[in-house]
């Protein structure tokens, strides 16, 4: 057979025939695009609609929702908000001493003030027995201060 004759009936002479897809014309401002319309176009189309609707109902929905859980969980989440919070304040209590730390001749300067305090507290209170009962009674007297049982 000659390749350059082909008959009809030949598997070659049919070509799957492609369905050229319908365009329209978009105007932009005077710039005009040519866009395929078909079906699967359309149908991401709807499907993106879809999805926008119920994204914005999920929105609408979100301020009731949220109230309502915090207003169901109060009591939990202050908890783990306090516990947070005194995380936080530990930390950053710390990251502060550290830094205190870092700058020369500051800890040994609140070392000396610490041993100062210490010997004038045991030479005040705790050397003789007059001083220690002051002391105590010192310490009685704030305690039933704080617990209300003063009497």
């Amino acid at each position: 057979m000659n390749p350059e004759t082909i008959r009809p009936d030949s598997p070659e002479s049919t070509a799957p025939e492609v369905e050229q897809p319908e365009v329209i014309e978009i105007s932009n401002g005077g710039t005009k695009r040519l866009l395929p319309q078909n079906s699967s176009t359309e149908s991401s189309n709807v499907e993106w609609k879809q999805y926008g609707e119920r994204v914005a109902a999920f929105l609408q929905t979100l301020p009731a929702y949220v109230t309502r859980f915090f207003g169901e969980n109060k009591g939990p989440l202050g908890t783990i908000g306090l516990i947070v919070g005194a995380l936080v304040t530990v930390k950053l209590t710390l990251a502060l001493l550290d830094a205190i730390n870092d700058i020369p001749l500051i800890a040994p300067t609140l070392e000396l003030i610490g041993i100062g305090y210490t010997a004038w507290f045991i030479y005040r209170y705790l050397l003789t027995a007059a001083n220690r009962q002051e002391l105590s009674d010192q310490v009685t007297s704030l305690k039933n201060q704080f617990l209300g049982t003063d009497s």
